[in-house]
């Protein structure tokens, strides 16, 4: 197998959706596909311009996107490109495994490297949570019918269609490991630090300015080259913030009373500050093959040791990054212990402490 370097990556800033209001994303005004497709003309005009690398050096891009419907549909990856100017020789694909989508291309990408199939693999996605949400959907719940020869008992796809359902549900599967406090404090600790990350220009070197307008104001434009959801916290506020989920009450915790007794309440524990928020932004990374990187004088970022995925059961999807390090860890022959500096993109704290744990 060949060896595979992550050569550069680059992002947009992620902005607030706002659904209801399009007005208050500072990014409302612009398609995902079009966020995409100026991300690449300002990395390949930048970043990878320094580096010696083209379009035309491309020989494969994948485009993630949880949501490919309506205007998110990316005619198998090529819309975006078409936008952003890549010659037509250049192929692309599609790819939905919802939140980790734009991950799942770059591991195709990085198994098309290794396989001797491609040298250089453009990996990237993009989300846009005001514009795309929840619309042009139409899921399919015959497995509840009992008529129904997909009729599924042991399933419940309304907890696990809902996000909001299956982290209450990790939650309570996981007492007494967790409190709702535990969950509140890294929310508080996660925004806090992503303020002072940005406050030290963490960032910049990732982040590309793409023209959005002021909040609440279409008209005013405005470089966006800050991501726009971190927000000064205590816990004293985000503790207060409204309860979002609805308790399952199991058994094994007493119950509904045992519930009561516990969080003193009849009310879920996620909310929007243990929770992530919803957002808009495009990124998009490099890859190549290590002796042709070398040959062009081309230094890595990080070498692929080892990638890994799993499935488990959809009404606590959160415990889903789990196995897949396992997974991962023992292709590689190593160990959680042998790891100094980890990174873990996950949408809810109850979900991120869990693999901690």
């Amino acid at each position: 197998m060949k060896e595979v370097w992550l050569i550069d990556y680059a992002r947009t800033a992620f902005s607030r959706s706002r659904p209801t209001q399009p007005e208050r994303d500072v990014f409302g005004e612009i398609r995902g596909d079009e966020l995409l497709a100026e991300l690449l003309m300002k990395f390949f005009d930048g970043k990878l311009a320094e580096k010696g690398i083209e379009k035309k050096d491309i020989e494969e891009v994948s485009i993630g996107v949880a949501s490919g419907v309506l205007e998110n549909w990316t005619y198998g990856g090529r819309g975006p490109l078409f936008l952003a100017g890549f010659p037509y020789d250049v192929p692309s694909f599609f790819i939905d495994r919802q939140c980790a989508s734009a991950g799942s291309g770059m591991h195709v990408g990085i198994m098309e490297i290794m396989t001797g199939n491609s040298n250089c693999v453009l990996t990237t996605g993009f989300e846009h949570m005001t514009r795309v949400r929840g619309i042009g959907i139409d899921r399919n719940y015959s497995t509840e019918n009992k008529e129904s020869k997909f009729y599924r008992p042991e399933l419940d796809l309304q907890t696990s269609f809902n996000m909001l359902q299956t982290a209450q549900k990790l939650y309570e599967e996981e007492v007494p490991t967790f409190t709702k406090e535990d969950l509140d404090k890294f929310g508080v600790r996660s925004h806090n630090l992503a303020i002072k990350s940005q406050n030290n220009g963490y960032f910049k070197g990732e982040i590309i300015g793409i023209e959005g307008h002021a909040p609440g104001n279409i008209e005013e434009k405005l470089v966006i080259d800050r991501d726009m959801n971190p927000r000064k916290s205590t816990l004293e506020a985000v503790s207060k913030l409204r309860r979002l989920a609805q308790p399952f009450f199991l058994e094994k915790n007493g119950g509904k009373e045992g519930y009561i007794k516990r969080e003193g309440t009849e009310e879920g524990v996620i909310t929007a500050g243990n929770s992530s928020p919803l957002n808009a932004g495009a990124t998009a990374a490099v890859l190549m093959e290590a002796e042709m990187a070398k040959k062009r004088g081309i230094e890595p970022m990080a070498k692929i040791v080892s990638m890994a995925w799993a499935g488990v059961d959809p009404t606590v999807m959160g415990r889903g990054p789990v196995p897949a390090t396992h997974k991962a860890l023992k292709q590689a022959n190593l160990t959680a212990d042998d790891i100094d500096y980890w990174e873990i993109n996950e949408a809810f704290c109850i979900v991120a402490l869990n693999c901690m744990n």
